[in-house]
């Protein structure tokens, strides 16, 4: 039982820890993908500053019709600005100048002042007005693109082994631009080419890998406190669930425990019932949760004892008609008290059907065959084993032997075949305790059982206990050694003067004080007026006549008395008894 439900909460425990990991894991990997995502939005936000710093130099350079600057090895005429008139002038210093249009002077200085720049750079077209600004392969690629969608494109790329972003950005044709530009057919608006970057992600990503190691040392600190306190809860949930289960079986036993009380042969009974059946099970193949599931059902299996009267479950011999079918109930109020119980409401059927018979005359529902839990089928005969091989008072007890064959003869009658077969591998080699009967060996439990023996005249003892006393006595802790026996003479001319009531009372009057008496001895009341009194030593009565003779006084009645030696005398029966009365 507590195997199903620490199942479940072994269940929810790993659902909720397989989740809680899973959010880690995932918020983890979110966390590192934003941080890369990141670093690469700063990359090419880099790269539109880079872009937009150059076109804004572009611009002032075009603003102003290009700049004029010496002629030197370094900046020598652009042959590819001849077309424009005044490409070289000589100052009134007679200095030698040459026009620098605005692609010129970006070149120059992306390639002069790279390092100071930080960004790699390059202004470049598909219509090439100096072959030096041919594009590469990516360049033209993207120039293809923007010359569609008329936007900027950026793309990861790899270059010597390392990832870059690079990003180009178009260059629009603007009235300025047409002073070196027109005679290609340029107009303003149009797309005339663009300038490209390309920017190092390698320190973007060491800095967003250094973020995302920080951020998940937090989030591994987060996900292991989670996980103490998901352990904890589930300790938690174990410990509650396990006292939960305690206080059922601590109620549930302290049923039992009653019973127990009330009958010591059913405690004793349920624990070899649950023994032989778990046997049985074992050797059908049952797994071990659910051989515990019967073990328990076993243990339990007549508690529904617990609102039989005490008057049919505490009888020591055979029950009547009436007494059987109130005892029968007990299988249907064990169901009844089990069966709103989670923790037992799967054995609840099972107790419900433990007299069942496999031809269908059982009890409470007639069930035949299959239609018998197999549980119950299986307790059934470990039941009847016991009662087979167990001393009653109104049974003596079978060998083993003779029990097995018992069981074999009831096979597919009373009993499961299948059940059976396995049964009489089984039960033999289990030991049998010998000294199993329902003889009462405390005193509460002898004045309990001694109350069925009572006579409803005197309130004494009726020669149906004597019997029992005779048979058990120097054996189940009777030692009773010497009997007095008591005659009353002339009951029944009194009963004729004075009526059966006046009658009665003096009988009881006379047991009260032999009890009285004899404290330590048992009074009987046999043949309706004599008395035998058993004791575990000899009690002299001569010196106390005077109290019966007092009691008796003008009544009419006499009584006279004999001591008897029961060892002496070999008395061992009710027929002994008679033939010395």
């Amino acid at each position: 039982m507590m195997k199903k439900k620490n199942s479940l909460i072994n269940i929810i425990f790993i659902i909720i820890f397989l989740g809680w990991t899973l959010l880690a894991v995932t918020f983890a990997i979110l966390y590192k993908k934003q941080n890369y995502q990141n670093a690469e939005k700063m990359a090419l936000h880099a790269a539109k500053v880079s872009v937009q710093k150059d076109l804004a130099y572009r611009s002032w350079v075009a603003s102003h019709g290009g700049v004029y600057v010496p002629i030197d090895k370094k900046t020598p005429p652009n042959p590819y600005l001849a077309h424009i008139k005044h490409r070289d002038v000589i100052t009134n210093a007679n200095q030698h100048l040459t026009l620098m249009n605005p692609a010129y002077t970006l070149s120059q200085m992306m390639k002069d002042y790279s390092k100071l720049y930080g960004i790699k750079g390059h202004i470049t077209s598909l219509t090439l007005l100096n072959p030096k600004n041919k594009p590469d392969e990516w360049e033209y690629q993207a120039l293809q693109e923007i010359d569609k969608t008329k936007q900027p494109v950026a793309k990861k790329v790899i270059i010597d082994g390392k990832e870059y972003l690079r990003y180009l950005n178009p260059l629009i044709t603007q009235k300025s631009c047409l002073k070196c530009h027109a005679f290609q057919g340029y107009k303003v608006g149009d797309i005339r080419g663009g300038v490209s970057v390309s920017i190092p992600l390698e320190s973007y990503y060491k800095e967003a890998f250094n973020n995302t190691k920080l951020g998940i040392f937090y989030i591994l600190i987060i996900y292991l406190l989670g996980l103490i306190l998901l352990t904890y809860g589930y300790k938690e949930a174990r410990k509650v669930l396990k006292e939960k289960i305690k206080n059922y079986e601590q109620n549930l036993y302290s049923l039992v425990n009653i019973i127990e009380k009330r009958d010591s042969y059913t405690a004793g009974h349920s624990k070899r019932v649950a023994i032989y059946a778990t046997e049985i099970a074992k050797d059908m193949g049952y797994k071990k949760e659910d051989i515990e599931k019967l073990y328990t059902a076993c243990m339990l299996h007549d508690i529904g004892k617990i609102s039989i009267p005490d008057s049919v479950l505490l009888k020591p011999g055979k029950l009547n008609d009436i007494e059987f079918s109130i005892i029968k109930e007990h299988s249907v109020i064990g169901y009844d008290l089990l069966k709103n119980v989670d923790l037992y409401k799967d054995i609840a059927k099972v107790i419900r059907h433990h007299h069942e018979r496999f031809d269908g005359n059982g009890y409470p529902d007639g069930l035949k065959g299959d239609e018998i839990p197999e549980f119950s089928q299986i307790m059934t005969v470990a039941d009847a084993y016991d009662a087979m091989t167990t001393d009653r008072i109104y049974k003596a007890r079978k060998d083993i032997f003779t029990a097995i064959e018992e069981l074999k003869k009831l096979s597919g009658i009373q009993f499961s075949p299948k059940v059976i077969e396995v049964a009489i591998k089984v039960l033999p080699k289990i030991k049998v305790n010998e000294n199993i009967n329902q003889i009462p060996k405390t005193e509460l439990e002898k004045a309990r059982f001694a109350y069925f023996f009572k006579d409803n005249v005197t309130n004494s003892f009726n020669l149906d206990y004597l019997k029992f006393i005779l048979l058990y006595n120097h054996k189940e802790g009777f030692d009773f050694n010497f009997m007095d026996i008591f005659y009353l003479h002339n009951i029944t001319e009194y009963n004729k003067k004075y009526g059966w009531k006046e009658g009665s009372k003096l009988l009881s009057d006379f047991a009260e004080l032999l009890q009285k008496t004899y404290s330590n001895g048992i009074v009987f009341r046999i043949h309706g007026d004599d008395f035998i009194v058993l004791m575990p030593y000899k009690y002299s009565i001569k010196n106390k006549t005077e109290i019966f003779e007092k009691l008796l006084k003008n009544t009419g009645v006499k009584f006279s008395y004999k001591s008897i030696d029961l060892e002496k005398n070999n008395i061992k029966t009710i027929q002994d008894i008679e033939n010395i009365i």
